[in-house]
């Protein structure tokens, strides 16, 4: 087993993370007790001991008994909960998934961060921090062949960004060989909550710069654009959003938890799409993202999914395709009947396009996994490592360059004990990763450079 521990920190972490735990248990048919739905199973005709037989990637089976069938188990997702303040964490318990989590793997402070990374990351959240590792280390123990740890935070509010990545550094100590992957929520221009965001953000991005495996950056702004668009919904709730980040997180994880014909993992993910050790930040695709009335009226094959989880108007960032290279991505299909030949035939079509950079040939990974999730007959998940990313970081230093040129709000930030240099240091390491990005873009090949020679 490839065990996974997943950590979720502040409130739009943990909102993030029960929409995925919601999906993981519907798609193992877990009712919101942790056991097999058998009736469910039937109605679709589902085989319990197939759907169950990796389910402890997420989840720690805990058997009443010496029984050995795995249908009779209860499964405890492997889920610790952190929050500076206890509302979130009791509007969690007071819900329907309340009774699914381990109640010794929650933490919650008492007064909160107050939208101050400083707060979440020196003060509040370093007074916690020991508490939620010795958790995790207990979740690690319990685990056969641990293969990595998922963060969800946002890097907009002072939990989810201060103590997110506070906890990042602390478990880049601890457990040094493995890898650690975090669905990052990006502050976006128009959807903003708080007016410090982009000082927690350029702070957040420059600890996750140095501590995080791989980075899958979702953009509030682009999710209300799908949800509006695609999903023809005018006001979107966050329950919405939420859910579909989460089926974008069971899209990356299907692999590991389905067999396939193609299997990909975090780990396989992050060799075949860092090609360099600071870009290891992604861009994410779903399909089919359309209402269920519009589904009766799309024949979704290969074909499809892959127009769709190339548009851009199914990306979790505002980014368009143009405005940078693709260094590297992967793309999963999952459904019964996905025909590798013409997954094949779709790859080598798009890896003809003029928006992959010339220097690493066959950049297009691509896993197949028989299961198909509970909200439609196929689906395809697409993760890329895209030069375009650097106009979300330029957004944020515009933002941050306008406040701190002004030294606006940066007293509440020293009162928690930061010094001013700390702010720089941030500062300059996102410009040194735009200008990194912007160097791997306008790079070229060797034979290029000699055609530029000799025409000179």
């Amino acid at each position: 087993m490839r065990e996974i521990v997943q950590v979720q920190v502040g409130q739009c972490g943990n909102q993030i993370g029960c929409a995925f735990w919601e999906s993981v248990a519907k798609e193992h048919y877990l009712d919101f007790e942790g056991k097999f739905d058998k009736e469910d199973a039937d109605k679709e005709g589902v085989n319990g001991a197939q759907v169950l037989e990796k389910v402890g990637v997420y989840f720690t089976e805990v058997k009443n008994s010496e029984d050995e069938d795995v249908t009779r188990s209860k499964y405890v997702p492997r889920a610790v909960i952190v929050d500076l303040e206890p509302g979130v964490i009791d509007d969690i318990q007071g819900s329907a998934l309340g009774n699914l989590f381990r109640p010794g793997n929650i933490v919650a402070g008492a007064s909160g961060a107050g939208n101050n990374w400083a707060k979440g990351h020196y003060t509040e959240g370093a007074e916690l921090v020991e508490d939620v590792i010795e958790i995790v280390r207990r979740e690690v123990e319990g685990c056969e062949s641990l293969q990595g740890f998922q963060l969800t935070h946002s890097l907009g509010g002072g939990t989810g960004s201060g103590m997110g990545t506070l906890l990042s550094l602390k478990l880049r100590d601890n457990f040094p060989d493995r890898l650690l992957a975090t669905y990052s929520v990006y502050p976006s221009p128009r959807v903003s909550d708080t007016v410090v965001e982009p000082y927690n953000a350029v702070l957040s991005s420059h600890q996750l710069l140095e501590n995080a495996d791989e980075t899958f950056m979702v953009d509030n702004e682009a999710l209300y654009s799908i949800a509006q668009t695609a999903l023809k919904e005018d006001n979107p709730s966050y329950a919405q959003l939420n859910n579909l980040i989460s089926q974008c997180m069971c899209g990356v994880t299907a692999s590991l938890r389905f067999p396939g014909q193609l299997n990909g993992d975090l780990r396989k993910l992050g060799v075949n799409l860092v090609p360099f050790p600071r870009l290891h930040f992604f861009l994410l695709s779903q399909a089919p993202l359309i209402t269920d009335l519009m589904l009766k009226h799309v024949h979704l094959d290969v074909k499809e999914l892959t127009r769709q989880v190339w548009s851009e108007k199914n990306f979790f960032c505002q980014v368009k395709l143009a405005d940078g290279k693709v260094l590297a991505n992967s793309v999963t299909y999952r459904g019964p009947n996905i025909e590798s030949s013409l997954v094949d035939e779709c790859t080598a079509k798009k890896q003809q396009c003029d928006y992959f950079v010339e220097y690493i040939p066959n950049n297009i990974k691509t896993a197949i996994v028989n299961v198909a999730p509970r909200t439609s007959s196929c689906s395809a998940t697409f993760v890329g490592n895209h030069t375009g990313l650097k106009d979300v970081y330029k957004r944020m230093l515009a933002q941050f360059g306008a406040m701190y040129k002004r030294k606006a709000f940066l007293h509440w930030y020293k009162g928690e004990g930061m010094d001013e240099c700390e702010f720089q240091e941030a500062d300059a390491n996102i410009r040194d990763l735009v200008v990194e990005y912007e160097d791997k873009e306008s790079a070229v090949t060797e034979e290029e450079e000699e055609e530029d020679d000799s025409g000179e």
